[in-house]
């Protein structure tokens, strides 16, 4: 029967993928669930110590501030390299595409190495200020929230400059061609015609961004020098240097909470389905 043949080559196809999500993901979150349930005892002493505790809360305000600050600058910055290349750069859009996804190819743990090289009291940017006579000492660029946001900023750009390059290349400039003969300006007919048509890639951006920011480890932990404590270096510290598995899980929960939330209440702005599927 033709049905159920194309059942059966359709579950052929799922299945092995679907193991693979089940082994080596929702089985370890499962796993992490019940840690944060049973140690050292069974209850929700772990969600109350991490309730009570200022520490916590202020790495989680820390997380979700640098988060919302790296969305933001990332919205603006991508906007603007989406936009020159979606309406200016017509021959050189594979070369610039290229460049955008570039970084893809490169470690995140290299591009953060690469900003301490230059974010450094010896690293190359105070070297120039100083021989340029700009300042008199090295600034504080590195082990603070600034070199955080900007190493963040550039490894999570490419994320808001794709969806939003895919959203401007599909709208037809007929539109803002139209605004201009009618007697709008430039600002105007971008203002009120152009701008409008790139809030759903502008909104995919930024919920892939803040989302990925939100359990970022690598770049802060490097550029922060621990005094930027965001909540995934917080849990590591919990479980590799306290062996505190309990409290470390639990703070694993909540941050998995804190996210569906966040995707919980996007869902009624964005296309999630459509933004996952740009985003591969």
């Amino acid at each position: 029967m033709p049905g159920v043949n194309e059942k059966a080559s359709y579950w052929m196809l799922v299945l092995p993928a679907l193991s693979i999500m089940v082994i080596f993901y929702i089985l370890p979150v499962l796993g992490i669930w019940e840690i944060a349930f049973t140690e050292p005892q069974a209850g929700v002493d772990n969600f109350v110590k991490m309730a009570g505790s200022n520490a916590v809360k202020t790495s989680f305000v820390i997380t979700f501030r640098v988060a919302a600050i790296t969305t933001l600058g990332c919205l603006i910055l991508g906007y603007i390299v989406a936009y020159a290349i979606s309406n200016f750069a017509t021959r050189l859009t594979p070369l610039m595409v290229a460049l955008v996804i570039l970084p893809f190819w490169v470690s995140v743990l290299i591009r953060s190495f690469s900003w301490i090289v230059l974010l450094g009291r010896s690293g190359l940017v105070n070297d120039a200020l100083i021989n340029a006579e700009l300042i008199e000492r090295p600034l504080r660029l590195m082990h603070n929230e600034l070199g955080v946001l900007i190493a963040m900023i550039h490894v999570m750009l490419p994320f808001a400059v794709l969806p939003m390059l895919t959203n401007m290349r599909g709208i037809s400039g007929i539109y803002v061609q139209a605004a201009r003969s009618l007697g709008a300006s430039e600002w105007t007919s971008f203002r009120q015609v152009y701008f409008p048509q790139t809030l759903p890639g502008v909104l995919s951006g930024a919920l892939l961004v803040f989302v990925l920011s939100l359990g970022f480890f690598v770049t802060p932990a490097l550029l922060g020098g621990g005094r930027v404590l965001m909540i995934s270096e917080y849990i590591t510290y919990q479980i590799q240097e306290f062996l505190n598995w309990g409290l470390g899980s639990a703070l694993s929960v909540a941050l998995l909470v804190a996210t569906a939330l966040v995707l919980l209440v996007s869902a009624r702005f964005v296309n999630l389905r459509a933004t996952l599927l740009e985003r591969k």
